[in-house]
């Protein structure tokens, strides 16, 4: 893919590493936003039998749902635990509880308009996209 940024070892790549290279790179395409490109590389990896048109589900999410809310790339890591541990409620709660502690440890809080700030100065929504991408399949495969 043009945006991979790791073309030296990619057979050494985990599954999380691919999943966060992948969702970046769909935001960086301008074609997805953070929700869109996180629920997509995710569910690349974890749930490819689910129609590819379940990333529309996360449209909403973008921008902080529009109202600057909670994160759209946190919104959609959480419709891709559902959607991955489909019979694990329980598993489901515990996985969105890290991902949510790690990334308001990494961002200072879940919502859009207070991450933002921090975002651009670690690189941006992009990068911002693929670091909780990556986390999301870290959870999963954890």
């Amino acid at each position: 893919m043009f945006w991979q940024k790791k073309q030296d070892s990619p057979e050494g790549e985990t599954v999380a590493e691919k999943v966060g290279v992948e969702a970046e790179g769909f935001h960086r395409s301008g074609k997805m936003h953070c929700a869109e490109a996180v629920l997509m590389a995710v569910r690349a990896h974890f749930f490819a039998t689910v129609p590819e048109e379940i990333v529309r589900a996360a449209a909403g999410f973008g921008g902080g749902s529009g109202a600057g809310c909670i994160c759209g790339a946190v919104a959609s890591g959480t419709m891709a635990f559902g959607l991955a541990l489909p019979d694990d409620k329980r598993r489901v709660k515990q996985v969105t509880k890290e991902l949510h502690e790690w990334f308001k440890h990494e961002y200072g809080a879940s919502c859009c308009r207070i991450v933002m700030p921090n975002a651009k100065g670690r690189g941006g929504c992009a990068v911002l996209t693929g670091e909780v991408a990556k986390k999301v399949a870290e959870l999963l495969a954890g």
